[in-house]
């Protein structure tokens, strides 16, 4: 990364889910982590529902606890731009952990920079494989539990697990348009509030 760099593509992976859930985006290099947060959470269809945080190295970026109920608190993402993170930590993978409980862990691959690129449009979905799993599954082990149970109508679990999740959820079938539509919109969003700060 260069002092001209603007923008970089990234690879994130849904780690240890079977068949591959995986996005790839062009995101500004001085996207905060909170908007990355957003803009990850639109490319794989999550609902928002949970904490996060970001690690790279021995550092951790996400939202304080107001109280500091929970131990050692992370850098504030609202205050942290991505490349920040790279200059700080040399990281050319950054994890991004999403709900506590079920704890997804999306490997964040740093591809490919782009010198004196224009951001305007950015984020940028690109590719995008795998469906996300749905909400509340159980992590990784829970998922791969629901998908034998509403693969095999002979499974206990079957008929409970298929009412409960998604209709005909299929994993290896995911809307793109609707992925697209919602990184395209926090563009847009970014694009106005900046536009109404200069104004003021």
């Amino acid at each position: 990364m260069s002092l001209n760099t603007t923008a970089v593509r990234i690879k994130v992976t849904l780690k240890d889910v079977k068949p591959e859930v995986m996005r790839r985006l062009v995101v500004p290099v001085t996207l905060r982590l909170d908007r990355l947060h957003l803009t990850l959470q639109a490319a794989f269809g999550w609902t928002n529902s949970h904490l996060f945080e970001f690690h790279a190295g021995e550092e951790r970026w996400g939202i304080p606890d107001p109280d500091g109920d929970f131990g050692p608190q992370p850098i504030d993402a609202r205050k942290a731009r991505l490349c920040e993170i790279v200059q700080e930590t040399g990281a050319k993978t950054i994890h991004y952990l999403y709900d506590f409980g079920d704890s997804w862990d999306h490997v964040i691959k740093l591809e490919k920079w782009f010198d004196k690129t224009p951001t305007d449009g950015l984020p940028l979905l690109l590719d995008a494989a795998g469906r996300c799993p749905p909400e509340d599954v159980g992590g990784a082990p829970g998922y791969a539990d629901y998908l034998d149970a509403i693969g095999d109508p002979t499974h206990p679990e079957h008929e409970n697990m298929r009412l409960w999740g998604p209709e005909q959820f299929d994993p290896n079938v995911i809307d793109r348009k609707a992925l697209e539509a919602a990184v395209n919109a926090l563009s847009g969003i970014w694009k106005l509030r900046r536009h109404k700060l200069r104004s003021k």
